[in-house]
């Protein structure tokens, strides 16, 4: 019951569902990446991965001195079906719809995956 908790606790944030939904929709993000779609501050949008990752919903993995995050693969069904839902709810919000938007800009501009 505790790490239900959590990870529901998890999803209380704003921004942490932002970039749930991001990486549930494609996978694999550089930090670079999700600073670009969100228009954050690098140290905003780490502090809200390391709390997913402390929760369980993501994992990391450095590449040079970017970290990538992509969703935990072993994620229990209750919380993939949590995802699901939200993904559903969220797709036709403008919010959900800018942060898509904003990544493809972002990534049609830079140059390469070691531009980070």
């Amino acid at each position: 019951m505790k790490a239900i908790a959590e990870g529901l606790k998890a999803l209380s944030e704003e921004i942490r569902l932002r970039l749930l939904l991001l990486l549930h929709s494609q996978g694999e993000l550089c930090v670079c990446d999700l600073i670009g779609a969100l228009n954050l501050p690098q140290s905003t949008i780490s502090r809200h991965l390391a709390y997913l990752k402390n929760s369980g919903w993501v994992e990391g993995r450095r590449r040079g001195v970017w970290m990538h995050y992509r969703l935990t693969p072993d994620l229990s069904p209750l919380m993939r079906e949590i995802l699901r839902a939200l993904a559903r709810e969220t797709a036709s919000r403008a919010e959900a719809r800018r942060d898509a938007d904003n990544l493809a800009l972002y990534r049609q501009n830079k140059q390469s995956d070691e531009e980070c």
